[in-house]
């Protein structure tokens, strides 16, 4: 089966990869608030356990670091680790792709899983598959998985972006809120979704 988000390709973006989300366009328009958002969503206190999925160069974590949590992070990019274990040298990090088996250095549970800019690389029904997982298998009772992506409304919102004139735009398995949180109460999961931006967005599972 072909692999459309090789690993390599992340490793050869792990250089220019701060620079890429600072610039304010398609598909990082508000960037920066989609992770304040995240975060604030957490609601995450001091000591808390939190696991950050993709962490890239850890933009995300180091507002976790910031609150004094205990920080596990993973990548399926080894660069881009490397660039995330300068900014957050007390974490713990393990190279691991999401798609594969789960690590046994991860064993126990975690008070909050967060992501950004990670599952848009998945169809719905893998979304769901994994986020379940994630759920039942690796959070405490009463935990959250707080997500912010690429993310829309609906199609007609997705559409109104794809028509924009001057976007970059490329076809990824970017959420719809509607579907994905019809389908995560079917999956008997309990969800918010808050829009940040006109292609951004936090979910919050539990």
């Amino acid at each position: 089966m072909m692999d459309y988000f090789p690993s390599q390709d992340f490793d050869d973006w792990a250089e220019t990869y701060d620079w890429s989300v600072a610039i304010d366009q398609f598909p990082f328009y508000g960037y920066s608030r989609v992770l304040e958002a995240a975060v604030s969503s957490a609601k995450a206190k001091p000591g808390m356990r939190v696991l950050d999925l993709g962490i890239g160069t850890g933009n995300l974590a180091i507002h976790f670091a910031a609150l004094g949590c205990e920080l596990w992070c993973t990548d399926f990019s080894s660069a881009m680790l490397e660039k995330a274990r300068v900014k957050l040298p007390q974490a713990h990090f393990f190279l691991h792709d999401l798609r594969g088996e789960w690590p046994a250095e991860l064993a126990g549970r975690f008070d909050r899983i967060v992501s950004a800019y990670l599952f848009h690389h998945f169809e719905l029904n893998e979304k769901i598959r994994i986020v379940r997982e994630l759920v039942s298998e690796h959070l405490v009772s009463g935990g959250w998985l707080v997500i912010g992506d690429i993310a829309f409304q609906n199609m007609t919102a997705l559409e109104k972006v794809k028509a924009a004139p001057g976007d970059e735009w490329e076809d990824e398995f970017y959420w719809l809120a509607d579907e994905t949180l019809s389908a995560l109460e079917n999956a008997g999961l309990q969800a918010e979704y808050k829009q940040v931006s006109n292609c951004a967005g936090v979910f919050k599972i539990g």
